[in-house]
């Protein structure tokens, strides 16, 4: 199968990592389907980047998702690759994270996987095989005062992860897990830490040429968890 006839789906799709992964994997011939809530920002994103489709969904919901790639199977075709790339969360210490709080936490970085896997892997299974990539963070490692609900959710991704890469890499599809251990180079975090100078941010762009590699790496050489950070990150 040439990658004009793969489709590919990225969650959480934003100006940041969403579309960078998005941007590469269309140059490299895919057809590419991005996710998120905001139909707004989907909609501009989807202007700059050819031989891109933006359905705003809600990863956390489960009808939403269904519905989601029941249309892309009827209308598109079936789902080679999927990135798992949303991730949002709330950032509160424990005894201000409110029951709320960490569900949605959990909702778009664990269960937002479990749907979109689910979908994603019953098309590959047709089509004997593909990738899932999910993006993880510094938190999936370690919990932090402030990353009460945030760490949990993604502590919980990354396990999830390691139990599909090992049922479902048997059946030639290859699940992998890529640590983002710094801040990645958008707008607002430049406005953050206006003093940090360039390299010390994590290039989204070069972030999205390691996802695409670990989605095409031989079978007889996979990886599992890869981490990315800035060379001059402290870790």
């Amino acid at each position: 199968m040439s990658n004009s006839d793969r489709l590919c789906v990225v969650t959480g799709v934003g100006p940041g990592n969403g579309a960078s992964i998005s941007r590469k994997f269309a140059q490299e011939g895919y057809r590419v389907i991005m996710l998120a809530r905001s139909v707004e920002r989907l909609q501009g994103i989807e202007k700059q980047i050819p031989n891109s489709i933006s359905i705003p969904t809600n990863v956390g919901d489960r009808e939403a998702v269904r519905k989601t790639f029941e249309m892309i199977r009827k209308e598109i075709g079936k789902v080679s690759v999927l990135v798992h790339n949303a991730g949002s969360g709330q950032f509160k210490d424990f005894l201000n994270t409110s029951p709320e709080d960490f569900e949605q936490s959990w909702r778009v970085n664990a269960l937002g996987l479990l749907l979109c896997g689910q979908e994603a892997a019953r098309d590959m299974l047709e089509l004997g095989g593909g990738a899932i990539v999910a993006i993880g963070a510094t938190a999936s490692w370690r919990g932090g005062i402030k990353t009460a609900p945030f760490a949990s959710a993604k502590a919980a991704q990354r396990s999830l992860a390691q139990s599909m890469a090992k049922s479902l890499g048997p059946q030639n599809i290859h699940v992998s897990y890529v640590i983002i251990d710094g801040m990645i180079d958008v707008p607002q975090t430049r406005a953050n830490f206006p003093d940090r100078p360039n390299d010390a941010f994590l290039n989204p762009d070069r972030l999205a040429d390691t996802v695409f590699y670990l989605a095409h790496q031989d079978p007889t050489a996979w990886t599992f968890e890869l981490d990315l950070r800035p060379y001059l990150e402290q870790w």
